[in-house]
């Protein structure tokens, strides 16, 4: 089966979304296989959001990720990425349609209220980045 990484971000925090959200991906028939909550490190987003360092928006990205406590958790199913990414929606408020995750929560790209693994080799480097004891 497929897992991937799905981060509940600060604003989804402190708005009270994270059961929303795992509810989202539990009826969905997704398998939540490790969960936890922390503030993460500048280190671990720095790793974390690598492929952005040479974007303008890398330096609010990691200072917004650090700036409260965050939900990560680890999900199995088949297709797992692809459902997941498809739930979650299009980091545009503008363009995520209602129904998703950021379509009827989200109001900023940055702060667009959960981050997904793109791809079977992102997910795999981004839960060892945060979870030690996930195959």
């Amino acid at each position: 089966m497929e897992k991937t990484l799905l981060i509940i971000k600060p604003d989804a925090v402190e708005r009270r979304l994270i059961g929303e959200i795992i509810q989202r991906m539990e009826r969905k028939g997704l398998e939540v296989k490790a969960l936890k909550m922390e503030n993460i490190t500048v280190e671990k987003a720095e790793k974390h959001y690598e492929i952005h360092k040479d974007k303008e928006f890398y330096n609010d990205l990691i200072e917004f990720i650090t700036s409260g406590p965050i939900v990560l958790m680890v999900l199995e199913g088949k297709d797992c990425i692809s459902i997941v990414r498809h739930m979650a929606g299009s980091t545009s408020p503008i363009d995520a349609i209602p129904g998703t995750i950021r379509g009827d929560f989200s109001t900023d790209t940055l702060k667009n209220i959960v981050h997904t693994s793109d791809s079977i080799e992102t997910s795999s480097i981004e839960i060892k980045n945060f979870f030690k004891n996930i195959n």
